[in-house]
């Protein structure tokens, strides 16, 4: 392996492991109590288990929940039946690229798919994590009178509502109870995902239902065939519905609550969620409408009013909050309004509290190699903002986890506070930030800035106690906004609205928002642009990324060649040179300085630079470490085959994942994040490390003591030690590797082709340096010029130090 690809891996593991090492660590609210894993944020927030006796309603999306209380004494709605809605949808015709599932017990978010299709009528984002088939998300609860899941929700155009059953019905609907797919018989939702584990998208299977016809009928059981779909990446999702990738301590809650912050001169304290008389507000019910326009778009109206009994705790009176989701075709911006409405019969100032998404998607958190523009470092789910002031920041999902276990009392990271300056409240965005995708709060189309805000906190949902060691970067991680204080009078409201974007990190996409920084390159963002547009119009001509990024390594390396050529040129110099350099070392073995003089007017006399071979790797680096970059951050790579979209190595942006081993393996070994090598077997990486031995072995000059042998042994050590961070890189930036590493060595084994006949000085029998090569003995064999000065130069020696004689007696003269 060569000094330039050896640097470049010193430097790349260097940064690898300064990124693995960040530790941090966070807590929940003390005040709420929050199951630590898999469950719904608060006690009285239904488990899995707990919804099936809240959620037999039989109203179906659209419909008002009709349990809400007209008595303004008390909290509207702080009992009755779950429901679930969307607006959106995953039906192509639509159009939609959003699929939005919203619960009306909290009136917010619980799940967000990206639909978007392809212009083969692909997903465009899939959920690369999982190869089963698709069915739809159901919220599904187990049953209370028979044996089977509970049907919530059902999503328009997903496999599930598209059924067909052999009596002629469509869709699978709200209320139905699923007891079987296929030959398996479905008793939890845990049977339900069990079921379809050893499907495929395509596959066709049979969906065993029993539907209610009448209250005093029996049901009807009906048989549907659905054919299964990929997953739609679930953007946004509750932490017990996170798979393989969710980790112990991340809390499921659902995202853009909203509450009131402060009523009169009661705010919610410091370092809590909400003011305890109204109550966590993720258990406040909602009633809920959905209509279509004609458009398309879809709306969610959601209301509910906190009355006097609540209100009168904090010196308020009953006070109504509504607020609404918008989603329209083909974009991934959700547009939400606000109302606070005053109900009693005096002024009040009022401010209400809007939380951010959580949830977001973790794919990948164990291998991904997300930066930070900071210091601090990146998590897998980061806050990101920009102001005036401070411009676009990073606060990461590890820093929030640390600063909260060295100061419990006060878990929120401050962003600005209401006596914060006005440029510091200039806020342009806030949201959560993941590898390939995002969710922010913008301003609305007409406006530059959030404005009405006047505090921000980043925080994590999560029990910070039951986050393991290794696994900190996987935290959950969300914000709040505080509205200003607002005098309404009776009768009166005000009203705000914000944009919400959910979607891809598509560099064109964001720039066009205002939230170009979500794409973050590091110090070479300028060739890491370059390369990545290179790359997009290679492979725009191959129509394969795998082919793309082969082809572009060999254009970056052919444009190098030159720069490569004077490397292995000058290598050679050094090779020829060891045996007069090992004579210099062994003469002046105790004499440090003279060695370097001497070694320094060798390569004078010859005219060898060291620094020669060093000019090329620095002016390469840059190139290196762009197009590192760009192949790490390009989310045109997610997805993306090495040739199968369904077999080894279908998605370019992680490991290619061989073979999983994650249950055969200490944890050590294959943990996700605790193990050095990850769950899965991956074939590219090993490659890349024999490759980069092999270039070492070729090429690298025989030792010639004992201290260059332990040297080179080393470097053979260190090359396996630098596998184990290369081991989960993904499959991408794997074959950029395995592509230079052979055009490496396709490249040195030319250059000794093209270097001059002989060698580049003349030696005589005891290997010492006669002449140069450029340096040509006289035909009547008497010596040039320069030929005398070099071998002057070499005969010199250094003058010895006078001595004082001895001094002997001499002896007396001796008579003859």
């Amino acid at each position: 392996m060569d000094r330039r690809t050896y640097t470049f891996l010193l430097l790349s593991a260097a940064f690898f492991f300064l990124y693995m090492s960040i530790r941090a660590q966070v807590v929940p609210p003390e005040n709420v109590e929050e199951n630590a894993v898999a469950e719904v944020a608060d006690e009285d927030q239904p488990s899995d288990g707990d919804l099936d006796s809240t959620s037999q309603s039989d109203s179906s999306p659209g419909e008002l929940s009709s349990e809400a209380n007209d008595d303004e004494t008390a909290i509207a709605s702080t009992e009755g039946s779950d429901q679930w809605f969307t607006i959106g949808s995953m039906d192509p015709a639509s159009k939609h690229q959003l699929l939005i599932t919203l619960r009306n017990r909290g009136g917010a978010i619980e799940r967000i798919e990206v639909t978007k299709r392809d212009s083969e009528g692909a997903l465009a984002y899939r959920r690369v994590d999982t190869q089963t088939g698709y069915l739809g998300y159901f919220a599904g609860t187990a049953a209370s009178k028979v044996d089977g899941v509970r049907v919530n929700v059902v999503g328009p155009g997903t496999p599930a509502a598209m059924a067909k059953s052999d009596q002629g019905n469509t869709g699978i609907k709200v209320g139905d109870i699923i007891v079987a797919v296929g030959p398996t018989a479905i008793q939890t939702p845990a049977d339900l995902r069990d079921s379809l584990s050893k499907t495929e998208p395509g596959d066709t299977v049979t969906v065993e239902i029993l539907r209610e016809t009448g209250p005093d009928q029996s049901p009807t059981n009906l048989v549907f065939k659905a054919n299964l779909s990929q997953h739609p990446l679930d953007l946004v999702r509750l932490a017990r519905d996170g798979g393989a990738d969710q980790i112990d301590g991340n809390i499921s809650r659902l995202s853009c609550l909203m509450t009131l912050a402060q009523v009169g001169g009661k705010r919610i304290p410091s370092g809590e969620r909400y003011l305890k008389p109204l109550g966590e507000p993720s258990n406040q019910f909602w009633t809920a409408s959905v209509n279509t326009a004609d458009d398309g778009r879809q709306t969610i109206e959601l209301e509910t009013t906190i009355g006097s009994a609540a209100m009168g705790e904090i010196g308020g009176e009953p006070v109504r909050l509504k607020r609404s989701f918008t989603v329209s075709p083909s974009t991934y911006i959700v547009d939400m309004d606000f109302e606070v409405a005053n109900l009693g019969s005096q002024p009040q100032d009022l401010a209400y509290r809007l939380e951010g998404a959580n949830g977001i998607t973790l794919e990948g958190w164990w291998y991904s190699t997300k930066i930070s523009p900071n210091f601090s470092g990146a998590a897998a789910r980061d806050i990101v903002y920009r102001t005036t002031a401070d411009g676009h920041q990073l606060i990461s999902g590890a820093t929030l986890l640390k600063d909260e276990r060295s100061e419990p009392e006060d878990p929120f990271h401050g962003i600005f506070a209401s006596d914060s300056s006005d440029s510091q409240k200039d806020l342009k965005y806030i949201g959560v930030d993941a590898q390939y995708f995002a969710v922010s709060y913008l301003p609305e189309a007409d406006e530059s800035s959030l404005s009405g805000f006047s505090r921000a906190e980043a925080m994590i949902v999560a029990n910070e106690s039951a986050v393991e060691k290794h696994k900190e970067k996987a935290v959950n991680v969300s914000f709040y906004l505080n509205s200003e204080n607002v005098r309404v009078a009776p009768g009166e409201a005000f009203k705000q609205s914000v944009r919400m974007y959910a979607g891809p990190k598509e560099p064109e996409l964001l720039a066009s928002h205002g939230l170009g920084d979500f794409v973050y390159y590091g110090w070479f963002s300028m060739f890491s642009s370059i390369l990545s547009g290179l790359l997009h119009v290679l492979h725009s001509v191959v129509g394969n990324y795998a082919l793309a990024i082969i082809l572009l390594t060999v254009i970056v390396r052919g444009a190098m060649f030159p720069l490569s050529r004077n490397a292995a040129v000058n290598a050679q110099k050094m090779q020829e040179l060891a045996p007069e350099m090992k004579k210099i070392s062994e003469k002046y073995k105790d004499d440090m300085e003279g060695r370097l003089k001497a070694q320094q007017a060798l390569q004078k006399r010859v005219g060898f630079n060291p620094l020669a071979g060093c000019l090329p790797m620095f002016l390469q680096l840059p190139i290196f470490m762009g197009l590192y970059r760009a192949l790490s951050v390009d989310i045109e790579l997610r997805q993306k085959p090495f040739w199968s979209p369904t077999g080894w190595a279908s998605n370019l942006a992680a490991p290619d994942q061989f073979m999983y081993w994650g249950d055969n393996m200490i944890d050590f070994i294959a943990g996700r994040g605790t193990g050095w090598l990850g769950p899965y077997l991956n074939i590219l990486p090993i490659v890349v490390v024999i490759l980069f031995i092999t270039q070492q072995k070729l090429f690298m000059p025989p030792a010639t003591d004992e201290q260059t042998a332990m040297t080179q042994k080393m470097m053979t050590f260190m090359t396996l030690f630098m596998g184990l961070f290369f081991f989960r890189v993904p499959a991408g930036l794997c074959l950029y590797f395995i592509a230079s590493s052979l055009w490496g060595i396709g490249e040195r084994l030319l250059v000794k082709k093209t270097l001059p006949s002989g060698k580049h000085f003349n030696l005589d029998d005891d290997g010492d340096v006669v002449d140069a090569l450029s340096v040509k003995k006289k035909p009547d064999g008497k010596q040039s010029l320069a030929e005398r000065l070099v071998n002057q130069m070499q005969q010199k020696q250094p003058e010895p130090v006078p001595t004082r004689p001895n001094k002997r007696k001499r002896p007396p003269n001796r008579k003859k």
